[in-house]
């Protein structure tokens, strides 16, 4: 017992400090080469409640990388236990490597991947020219195809690679999928995806991701996969890392190369736990942000052009009708706090 939470808190404290030590190195560079994007949301956006509480010139003068510090501190820790259970012979030292085939290869993976995927787009909107660098909306479902590609391969590993068939359904047992299991988890990525919309505001997606990932580390823990509770550790580190110098006013954003990475990393998670199905309510801050704004479009296409929402996504909703940032980033801290308690509860007693 005391090895495995050693396994899963000394990676996470080496995480948190990497990244901390290692941001104002990231922040120089971030600054001297103006990693920030070109083109505001405003400009492309004809609603003037969103220009009223949308800070245009902290958009264009923020850089939109920080994700790097993120992706960067997970990838040295599990390199450094890793040199450390091959370099020292012994059972501390082997068991405190966490780096393994059927539990964080696939994670570590999908954060790697998926985060230089969300560099190669923030890049895009930094350096290059034309209507991509908008962030239009070609550029978006060319965004969509990609993530549903790397979400294949995942998905094709999943079945053929670890023999991933079956789901289960809390309080019901499991369900047979067979090969549909990769669409299922296809979608289930994309959705996730979908629920980055969140970094909106500062401070808003770390604390919300924070959560979400510590949460998998208990449900890890207590299906005793302990390599991927440790793994999972190790980005909730990381992000807080991230957070110190996210909460207002922050110094850099996450980026597409935090929230791709991440939030696809989490999709991995909900299958590798088997907790798919209670995924929604530990993750309900994304949930709810997603639903927001495919409810916003349904209505103002079905209804008139009429709103649910002042804005969407649904932070910003409160933001219109008056509510400071701070308050919003804070209570959306405590209800992802909440659920992802109540989702740790729901994924052991569900059992």
């Amino acid at each position: 017992m005391y090895l495995n939470l050693i396994k899963i808190f000394l990676p996470m404290t080496v995480a948190f400090f990497l990244g901390i030590f290692s941001t104002p190195v990231a922040t120089h560079f971030f600054y001297k080469y103006k990693m920030w994007k070109k083109y505001s949301r405003s400009a492309v956006t004809s609603t003037s409640e969103f220009s009223k509480i949308h800070n245009k010139e902290d958009e264009l003068r923020v850089p939109r990388v920080g994700g790097m510090i993120i992706w960067i501190s997970v990838l040295a820790t599990v390199l450094i236990f890793y040199l450390v259970s091959v370099l020292f012979n012994g059972t501390f030292s082997y068991e405190i490597n966490f780096l393994s085939r059927n539990q964080t290869f696939i994670p570590i993976f999908t954060l790697l991947i998926g985060s230089l995927l969300g560099l190669w787009d923030d890049f895009i909107q930094i350096y290059g020219t034309g209507k991509f660098a908008h962030d239009d909306k070609s550029w978006r479902k060319w965004k969509i195809f990609i993530i549903a590609s790397l979400s294949l391969l995942i998905g094709i590993w999943f079945f053929y690679k670890l023999g991933m068939d079956s789901l289960h359904v809390p309080f019901m047992g499991d369900i047979h999928l067979g090969i549909l299991i990769i669409p299922f988890f296809i979608i289930v990525a994309l959705a996730t995806f979908s629920g980055g919309v969140i970094d909106g505001i500062d401070g808003l997606s770390g604390g919300v991701l924070a959560s979400i990932f510590a949460a998998y580390s208990a449900i890890a823990f207590a299906s005793n996969q302990m390599d991927l509770a440790a793994f999972s550790a190790v980005v909730t580190g990381a992000i807080l890392a991230f957070l110190w110098f996210n909460i207002p006013p922050a110094r850099f954003y996450m980026g597409e190369t935090g929230i791709m990475g991440l939030t696809i990393t989490l999709a991995t998670l909900a299958f590798l736990t088997d907790s798919v199905f209670i995924f929604p309510i530990v993750a309900l801050p994304l949930v709810i942000t997603s639903l927001s704004v495919i409810l916003q479009l349904i209505s103002k296409k079905f209804r008139g052009g009429k709103r649910i929402f002042r804005l969407a996504p649904l932070h910003h909703h409160f933001e219109a009708i008056g509510w400071p940032s701070y308050k919003v980033t804070m209570r959306y801290w405590v209800v992802s706090v909440m659920f992802a308690i109540i989702g740790i509860i729901l994924a052991i007693i569900s059992r």
